[in-house]
């Protein structure tokens, strides 16, 4: 689909990219990730022209884009930035169907477009697309600006550090939302981060840079493994152990829990698990649908063989609980089946939380305060 071949890019003395070699698959997402300076934004923008390269070749499709009209390679290319870059006064249908009709789609076809994508990603059509981008959220801009790149139907998305100016609750919402949009539409995706757990999490592959030079390119599982030099091995190490994000309670009683694909290898899983402190993942389809549980204990057991993904060492018949149904009934299955945790879905079988041990004893201590203070008057005795 792209390949690089002995690509290099100089400002005057300096080597910003150095013969590098590159191919990408259709139907890949690629990330591309390294420090400050190292060559990842240069490389991406490479491939829609924004930045022409010294020597070397770049292919679309097996042909050069230096024969590309430029313009028309770009309509052809969706590019997502991290300032989204809607235009404010236009409104949302506007924004998203600028190209469409730059390419002179009919009004009825790119306007369907519009809702279809508005759809597809969570944002009711009548409610949000003659409103103008100033009324929406951060993470409903950043939203559009996915879709907008999406407009076209082109095969190749670039993104430029999409989400590293969102908050984090909603960087990973869009995170799981563009994972869930690529399990559908199966784009070839160039992102750009200069964060390693994004990177893991976001990428079919990693491609880590450092100073102009690819240093490694493999899948998120054997550069995990199997780190090419000290460089990588300190990098990911480094980044990761930095990172100490928390998600926040969903309601008093059910919380947040960490979910994960059941294509993902079992390194990933424990790189995911020490990241969030948890030593249970919950196993979703790309449509949030509860598939069942993977804990330290089966990965640890399974580790060695390479080849395994979740899928293969979760645990599938595990009690769950009905969102119809009463704490008390949490209890009960808890104490029954002598659980830490039990997921919560609806009647489509979708994941809505966990209920755990220690959000249990929350809720309960703060009853019986509540009882006490009651039969006090309001005064609460302290004996």
């Amino acid at each position: 689909m792209i390949r690089f071949t002995g690509v290099s890019k100089k400002y005057g003395d300096f080597q910003a990219v150095n013969n590098i070699n590159l191919h990408i698959k259709q139907g890949e997402l690629v990330t591309l990730i390294g420090p400050s300076g190292s060559g990842k934004t240069t490389t991406m923008k490479m491939i829609n022209r924004l930045i022409d390269p010294t020597e070397g070749t770049i292919l679309i499709n097996d042909r050069a884009v230096l024969e590309h009209d430029v313009v028309e390679l770009r309509r052809n290319i969706g590019y997502v930035i991290q300032n989204i870059g809607l235009l404010p006064h236009m409104t949302i249908e506007e924004n998203i169907a600028i190209v469409p009709k730059m390419k002179k789609w009919e009004k009825v076809h790119y306007q369907a477009r519009v809702d279809e994508l508005l759809a597809l990603v969570g944002l009711n059509p009548d409610t949000y697309r003659h409103r103008y981008p100033s009324a929406l959220s951060g993470g409903q801009q950043q939203r559009i600006g996915v879709i907008r790149a999406l407009a076209a139907d082109p095969a190749i998305i670039l993104m430029d550090e999409p989400f590293s100016a969102l908050d984090p609750i909603s960087r990973e919402q869009l995170q799981d939302e563009v994972l869930r949009l690529q399990q559908t539409l199966h784009k070839t995706i160039v992102f750009v981060t200069h964060d390693i757990d994004e990177a893991i999490k976001m990428g079919d592959k990693i491609c880590i840079m450092n100073q102009g030079e690819i240093i490694q390119m493999d899948t998120p599982e054997h550069v995990l493994r199997h780190p090419a030099s000290e460089f990588v091995s300190t990098f990911i190490g480094a980044k990761r152990m930095g990172q100490s994000d928390f998600l926040p309670a969903i309601e008093e009683v059910m919380i947040r829990p960490v979910t994960a694909r059941p294509n993902r290898g079992l390194a990933e899983a424990i790189n995911s698990m020490r990241k969030q402190k948890v030593d249970t993942l919950i196993i979703v389809d790309q449509n949030n649908r509860f598939l069942g549980v993977a804990g330290v204990w089966e990965i640890q057991q399974h580790f060695q063989q390479e080849q395994l993904t979740l899928e293969d060492v979760m645990r599938k018949n595990v009690p769950v609980l009905l969102a119809t149904q009463s704490l008390s009934e949490a209890i009960h299955l808890i104490s029954k089946h002598q659980l830490a945790y039990l997921p919560v879905i609806n009647d489509r079988q979708e994941l809505l939380g966990v209920v755990n041990r220690a959000s249990l004893v929350d809720i309960m201590a703060k009853q019986v305060r509540d009882q006490e203070n009651t039969k006090s008057g309001g005064v609460l005795t302290v004996c």
